[in-house]
């Protein structure tokens, strides 16, 4: 049985700015969305809570330790066509050591960060969900 496939999967992510106020983002290369820009997260793993989870796949990831601010909102992750579906909350994360890099090449083609104005054309649904939670929090009004 597969997670996401077969079952409803639990995934978290992590929604990292720099001081620019810019979006870090992945180009994923594999499904679901293949060849679309998201930010950083995975699979949350039994007995795993989801800030342990997001900490962990953005190390895993982008080679980063974060600390986790708050929840910014949970996510219906279904893609009718690929015949997903995961339930995922996303992050607001600081960067509190490291310097953010490409870490699992297989998996992801390419990580920049994005201006809120230039954001990619294809972006995961994860992703556009976590903007428009923190474009309708007081956060973005604010700095963060």
């Amino acid at each position: 049985m597969v997670q996401g496939k077969d079952y409803v999967g639990v995934g978290c992510g992590a929604f990292i700015l720099n001081e620019k106020g810019e979006l870090l983002l992945q180009l994923r290369n594999k499904a679901p969305e293949k060849e679309y820009w998201s930010i950083p997260g995975g699979k949350v793993e039994l007995f795993e809570t989801f800030e342990e989870a997001v900490k962990r796949e953005v190390k895993e990831e982008v080679g980063v330790e974060v600390e986790v601010n708050r929840l910014l909102g949970i996510c219906d992750h279904i893609i009718k066509n690929e015949g997903r579906h995961w339930v995922s909350p996303s992050y607001l994360c600081k960067i509190v050591k490291g310097v953010p890099k490409l870490m699992e090449p297989a998996k992801h083609l390419d990580m920049k960060w994005f201006a809120f104005d230039e954001l990619p054309e294809k972006i995961t649904i994860t992703t556009k969900d976590a903007i428009r939670s923190y474009k309708n929090s007081n956060l973005s009004k604010c700095g963060r």
